[in-house]
């Protein structure tokens, strides 16, 4: 009756906590790191800051099935993510919306295009880059022009290493101009931060007398998986269950070069963006998550890069027609397992938020159940 979850980030972790509690059954839990918690984890730094490993992570959800069973393993602060960017040297609000206006322009200048936005639109409207582009009205053709170079275009290439022409309408669209004047980067109900972190939400997650957490551990030495256990959840990457064979598909990876300086707060926000200077996309500053104190501060520069097998860690699908067509090609080699489930960011080939990779979980535990 075992279950065996390959992958201990949120993806395997929900799985195996349903299975454990609701259906009573064991599950054996591997990952290939050395903690749990996959791309999610934290640990504190020995100056008392949480550091986010990965890189950054704010957990927001509309959806209260998540949000309820999240909040089972956690409190969460009432933080509500802002990110800055750096545009000709003004720190200001991305997503543009009507108070970087007012940051990035003369007052006249902004008032104008102001008034043609709500004319035009309706308030807190998101209207995606690509199609603002379009615009025929002279000074919205301006603005469009003007977020288009200085807000998305040099930022996409350096993320997502191509032209923007050549990245997916689904991504793109997550860096809209925004007909509004709220600053916050995410408008869900429900946001904030672990108290605790995110590596106590999965280990509190696991601690079931049902489950057993192996790490360390290469789905390559279980070789018969499919026969030996009741049935298979694999949160790795699907092409790299099937040995490659139809081709790889392809992945972004992220460098994160840390740095500990001798003062209290580097820079006025948790995440400033450098759209168009520097190598590195985004700076992140971990102490402002949990608002821990320290007279010293940690951040971490990060910068895109090709994923490469050995060489570094997959983080987001390249969503395309080609790649979208290979990886139908793999889905399809899956139907012929009986018992062998894929979900997760890597499983699915999706751009997952956190919220969304729980909520598949759990839908595809009450298909089972």
């Amino acid at each position: 009756m075992k279950n065996l979850v390959v992958g201990a980030g949120f993806s395997g972790a929900t799985i195996a906590n349903l299975l454990a509690t609701e259906l009573n059954e064991e599950v054996e839990v591997i990952d290939s790191k050395d903690h749990i918690a996959g791309n999610c984890y934290d640990y504190k730094y020995e100056n008392g800051i949480t550091i986010h490993k990965y890189g950054s992570h704010i957990f927001h959800t509309n959806n209260e099935k998540v949000w309820n069973f999240v909040s089972k393993f956690t409190e969460f602060n009432t933080y509500m993510h802002k990110v800055y960017a750096n545009i000709d040297g003004i720190e200001t609000t991305i997503p543009f919306n009507i108070n970087t206006l007012y940051d990035v322009f003369p007052q006249s200048l902004a008032s104008r295009l102001e008034e043609k936005l709500l004319a035009k639109y309706e308030y807190n409207k998101k209207v995606p880059i690509l199609e603002f582009t379009k615009e025929t009205d002279k000074d919205l053709k301006f603005l469009a022009d003007y977020v288009y170079e200085k807000v998305f275009l040099h930022y996409t290439t350096k993320q997502w290493g191509v032209s923007p022409n050549d990245v997916d309408g689904a991504v793109t669209a997550r860096v809209p101009v925004y007909i509004s004047k709220d600053n916050r980067y995410f408008q869900d109900k429900y946001q904030g931060i672990p108290l605790e972190g995110y590596t106590k939400v999965v280990e509190r997650m696991l601690d079931h007398k049902n489950i057993e957490i192996k790490l360390n551990k290469s789905f390559k030495d279980y070789k018969n998986a499919d026969k030996e256990y009741k049935r298979v959840f694999y949160t790795g990457a699907i092409d790299q269950y099937f040995n490659y064979e139809l081709g790889q598909l392809p992945y972004r990876s992220v460098n994160f070069k840390f740095e500990t300086h001798n003062q209290e707060y580097y820079q006025q926000n948790s995440v400033v963006n450098y759209p168009c200077n520097y190598d590195f996309t985004r700076i992140h500053e971990y102490k402002h998550y949990l608002n821990e104190k320290s007279d010293k501060t940690v951040i971490a520069k990060e910068y895109s890069e090709a994923f490469e097998i050995g060489k570094n860690e997959r983080y987001y699908p390249i969503p395309n027609d080609e790649n979208t067509e290979l990886y139908n090609k793999y889905l399809e080699k899956a139907k012929d397992l009986d018992n062998v489930y894929f979900l997760g960011r890597l499983g699915d080939y999706k751009y997952y938020d956190m919220d969304k990779a729980i909520a598949r979980a759990i839908e595809l535990f009450e298909e089972i159940k």
